[in-house]
């Protein structure tokens, strides 16, 4: 894995996250707040997931040693959850950009929220948070569309993937 394939998926994930942020500006409170059957109970609490798991990722990366778990502790507005959610997105572009690619296979020893001491390699954790952020916009646009929001489009990779090749040409 080099580190320009992560910074691609970088760029994919604040593409994909500034585009599903559009829709989340585009509904209502109730939208936001309404109790919808999912991993999380509304598109507020999916959205905070995302957001805390990123962030929480970052920190581990950092080597903080308190690493904030924001969905037990954020309150704030759906604006804030959007402000918060593209700023932890470009903060992880940022750490990859700096990153030393000679270490991408070496271990990053971290705690996980039980306290179990957990060991991965630096481009696994990469991986993982991408994925992972993918898996849960997902359930969003679902959210959305149980909500009665259904002005969606794709946030496929694919897609990002076209998008980049038409600007080349």
């Amino acid at each position: 894995m080099t580190k320009s394939y992560f910074i691609e998926l970088a760029d994919y994930n604040i593409w994909a996250n500034d585009i599903v942020c559009s829709w989340l500006e585009k509904i209502s409170n109730e939208q936001w707040n309404e109790k919808i059957i999912s991993s999380f109970n509304s598109i507020q609490e999916t959205v905070l997931h995302i957001i805390s798991a990123e962030t929480a990722w970052l920190e581990r990366l950092q080597k903080k040693e308190k690493i904030a778990w924001l969905q037990m502790e954020f309150k704030g507005s759906k604006e804030e959850h959007i402000a918060l959610w593209k700023k932890a997105s470009k903060q992880l572009k940022d750490f990859i950009v700096s990153f030393d690619e000679s270490k991408m296979n070496d271990m990053l020893t971290f705690k996980r929220f039980n306290g179990e001491e957990n060991t991965m390699k630096y481009y696994e954790v990469f991986a993982h948070t991408f994925n992972h952020s993918t898996y849960h916009r997902g359930q969003v646009v679902t959210m959305l569309r149980q909500a009665g929001f259904t002005n969606v489009q794709s946030t496929d990779l694919l897609r990002f993937y076209r998008i980049k090749q038409q600007t080349k040409n």
